[in-house]
């Protein structure tokens, strides 16, 4: 299914900027101190289909007690925190390249959605987010007559004298 999705230019400034950051911190970051407290952006897919938007977040090695979901005035926000892991103090350390720290995504939901009717399960690393399309919104077939067809009305069923 194709969906359609309203350009926004400050958002995009805005993605931009976190990812020329990211660059900036990842080049001249002061090794494993810059990691450990820097913040990371989950990556989001998103499906819809006819009664609902899923949303499956992935948040591997996050607790699902570090998890908030929250909605408000029509704006879904997820933040979370991946805490670096103090007791591992190997030196022999090459590379790190996992993220830790807290992250916020917030997706803005169009009124066709039932703010009332939603759930989210965590499993194996991933956040899945369900929300129930309402009921004015969902498609209904409407039946065509074609030609000259009148439409069949209901017979009385009261008899004349």
């Amino acid at each position: 299914m194709t969906v359609l999705t309203r350009w926004d230019p400050v958002r995009e400034f805005s993605t931009l900027q976190d990812r020329m950051s990211r660059l900036v911190r990842d080049s001249f970051g002061d090794g494993q101190e810059a990691l450990a407290t820097s913040s990371f952006a989950p990556a989001v897919d998103v499906y819809e289909d006819e009664h609902s938007v899923t949303l499956k977040i992935e948040v591997p090695g996050v607790d699902e007690k570090d998890i908030d979901v929250r909605i408000e005035n029509n704006t879904l926000t997820v933040h979370g925190e991946r805490k670096y892991e103090e007791q591992e103090k190997e030196e022999n350390y090459r590379r790190i390249e996992r993220r830790y720290g807290s992250f916020t995504r917030s997706f803005t939901l169009p009124s066709t959605m039932d703010t009332n009717s939603v759930s989210a399960n965590y499993d194996k690393g991933v956040l899945k987010i369900q929300l129930a399309k309402k009921a004015e919104s969902k498609p209904k077939q409407i039946k065509v007559n074609v030609g000259g067809e009148k439409p069949i009305e209901p017979k009385s069923t009261s008899k004349a004298a």
